[in-house]
């Protein structure tokens, strides 16, 4: 891809596609990392003379209605902090926006406009016609084709990679095409059928698999211990193991849980109970790995070269099952390997226990990290290659 550290931008419009989908609660940000992430593309282009329209999405509105509760302006007004300068928020903004060199003027929520997320070409036309040079810097949007990530790169006169972007592409890359061995990855989350393409994709790249979460509940199942009242997946049973099948023949570890927590409700003020995983009762549900099994984890921690964090291995908001997912973040925190990690729950992990400054890379996508360690496209990338030639 062209990076927009090649082009000149002085004097130019520069549209820059960020990810500003931060937590906004009585319209005040919550959780600004994600401004903090953009911060030096936005510098950069600032630096060299350019014209900074930035846009981005926020939640999920009704597309083609306002909703007030989703409006970027607080967006506008905390850039502005971060920024040392006024960022003007302009609500109206698709049929043109007036600006001089080394201003910055945030637009609306680009998912108030019809056709956005069907990566409509007119209204990526409409983008286009706003700026000299389009940047994508959106790696948490990436893996949609819509308007504002892939249909605008169609029709702007240049269009490249943001510092973001790049930044994020190379650690993935680094991670996962040339990696120090032994490549360990952890996947955890509620549902195997969320993560089951996933899984199969790592069977390739890893030598040891972690699965926790209801993930390891499926997997505990098909091993044929009976998880009773767990969440799981019944129906994925025989796609599980058929992947512990694929698993044997390519060589990689999938280790089952030994013992967990369990709890007969789901609750803050659950009562833990540690058991075998042959000895669950039948009114109990996992809801957490248990100390033998934070122990062999860890232990295949220690030992990896680099690691692949995607998902928590247990309920760990309550912090009487959270004990597993902390032992895992530690490991990780503690081991020399090079490790990256994405995904909301993996990133509200690593701030609960504090180990930010001790993953290699943290990234800023979810569905985007996801769908590169399957190794698809990613069509806002795809279209930035195809316009470079590269």
């Amino acid at each position: 891809m062209l990076n927009m550290t090649e082009l000149d931008l002085a004097g130019k419009r520069v549209l820059i596609r960020e990810d500003f989908n931060v937590p906004i609660n009585n319209g005040e940000i919550t959780s600004d990392k994600r401004l903090r992430a953009a911060l030096p593309t936005i510098r950069t282009a600032l630096n060299r003379g350019a014209r900074v329209i930035l846009m981005s999405h926020l939640g999920r509105p009704v597309e083609g209605v306002f909703d007030p509760d989703l409006s970027l302006e607080p967006v506008a007004g905390r850039l502005s902090e971060l920024l040392g300068i006024a960022v003007r928020f302009e609500s109206e903004w698709i049929g043109g926006v007036n600006l001089e060199p080394s201003e910055v003027v945030l637009v609306e929520n680009v998912r108030f406009l019809s056709g956005e997320k069907a990566d409509d070409p007119e209204l990526g036309k409409a983008m286009a016609a706003l700026c000299d040079v389009f940047v994508m810097d959106a790696f948490g949007t990436a893996h949609r084709a819509q308007a504002s990530t892939h249909a605008v790169a169609s029709f702007a006169p240049e269009a490249c990679a943001g510092l973001l972007l790049a930044k994020e592409l190379k650690a993935l890359k680094h991670g996962l095409e040339a990696p120090a061995t032994p490549v360990v990855a952890v996947v955890g989350g509620s549902k195997v059928s969320t993560k089951l393409t996933v899984l199969r994709s790592l069977l390739s790249k890893v030598d040891k698999l972690i699965v926790g979460g209801g993930i390891a509940n499926n997997f505990i199942a098909a091993t044929g211990f009976d998880v009773y009242s767990s969440l799981f997946e019944p129906d994925l049973l025989v796609a599980t193991r058929e992947l512990m099948e694929e698993a044997v023949r390519a060589g990689v570890e999938i280790p089952i849980p030994l013992d967990v927590v369990c709890s007969r409700e789901f609750s803050q003020d659950a009562a833990p109970v540690i058991r075998s995983v042959n000895d669950i009762a039948s009114n109990e549900m996992i809801l957490d790995i248990g100390p033998k099994t934070s122990s062999l984890y860890s232990g295949i921690l220690e030992e990896a070269g680099t690691i692949v964090w995607n998902g928590p291995v247990g309920v760990f908001e309550f912090d009487q099952f959270g004990q597993g997912t902390k032992d895992i973040s530690m490991s990780i925190a503690g081991s020399s390997a090079y490790s990256i990690a994405g995904g909301g729950d993996t990133l509200a992990a690593i701030e609960k226990y504090g180990i930010s400054d001790e993953i290699s890379y943290i990234s800023t996508g979810g569905g985007a990290f996801l769908e590169f360690l399957e190794g698809k496209p990613l069509p806002a990338v795809s279209i930035l290659e195809t316009r470079t030639g590269r």
